[in-house]
């Protein structure tokens, strides 16, 4: 079978400016955290919180970095986008919505009976899920399977991505999948993590102390660097970084992302309980006009 040698889609691979790809990720992710208040309605509750927090993460990597072809999620020459988190699959279905991978009209059937779009997500229904999620920690051992998989194959140009969060660094499975990925030097790889400070059972630090992360990672033998996870510019700066750098060299990267559960919803941002949220009926319309302002006030600086 011959494989594409360039995808239909090259996210960030044009002369586009940096300030320009920082707008596009930008709106990107302003559009996704409309699509997530959108589907966290039809619902009455739900991840909401991390689906706003993580958006512009989604956004850096599929409206600048990721080979894909929307026509053709199963594009043999795509790289890969692993989403570890299954319970995230409200922020990744935005995304793909705004990447075309998905009509933004399904969005709508978000978690409805025979919707390709459950509330937790699962590769055998969702066009772009490469990996179900549901059982944490297992995420970055796929990963590491998958990035070994293709440099065997000659197509370690192919990139994986692979999204987990900061509750995930609790599972030893995501460290002996971390010091495999070292072993095998799999530059191909790279690992971003969501540094929301929050888990099912409450505050990350009182879970379980997992600081301090970076340092942890490059113990690991991973290229590793901290980021404010909602800053387009610094995401972009450190994805770009990862590509030319540690990859190159053979070396797996870890972009360790500091991110605001609730991002750009103020209502939201401030809620105690914000890991499965429930919003009253009267609010769902409040948050999308405080996002719109928020979004407006950014215009105007």
């Amino acid at each position: 079978m011959t494989i594409a040698t360039t995808a239909p889609r090259v996210a960030g691979k044009d002369a586009r400016s940096r300030d320009e790809r920082i707008a596009a990720v930008t709106d990107s992710a302003y559009r996704a955290r409309h699509h997530a208040l959108d589907m966290g309605e039809v619902q009455g509750q739900g991840y909401v919180g991390q689906a706003l927090g993580a958006a512009d993460m989604l956004a850096a990597v599929y409206a600048d970095q990721l080979r894909f072809d929307p026509a053709d999620p199963h594009w043999e020459g795509r790289d890969r986008f692993l989403l570890s988190t299954g319970h995230y699959a409200i922020g990744f279905y935005a995304a793909i919505a705004d990447a075309g991978i998905v009509p933004v009209e399904e969005l709508v059937t978000y978690a409805a009976d025979d919707s390709r779009l459950p509330m937790s997500g699962m590769a055998s229904y969702t066009p772009g899920m490469e990996i179900s999620g549901g059982s944490l920690g297992h995420g970055l051992t796929v990963a590491v399977g998958m990035a070994l998989g293709l440099r065997l194959q000659g197509r370690a140009d192919q990139r994986i991505f692979n999204f987990l969060s900061d509750g995930e660094l609790d599972e030893g499975s995501t460290w002996e999948a971390a010091m495999g990925a070292a072993h095998h030097r799999l530059g191909n790889l790279t690992a971003m993590v969501d540094m929301n400070a929050l888990q099912a059972d409450g505050p990350t630090a009182s879970v379980l102390r997992i600081e301090p992360v970076e340092e942890k990672w490059r113990a690991f033998g991973w290229h590793a660097l901290r980021i404010d996870g909602n800053d387009p510019g610094a995401l972009i700066d450190a994805l770009d970084e990862c590509a030319s750098g540690a990859a190159a060299e053979g070396q797996p990267q870890a972009i360790i992302c500091d991110t605001e559960v609730g991002r750009g919803v103020p209502l939201l941002e401030e809620r105690e309980k914000a890991h499965f949220m429930r919003i009253e009926e009267h609010e769902w319309q409040i948050c999308r006009e405080q996002l719109t302002a928020g979004r407006e006030q950014e215009a105007t600086r």
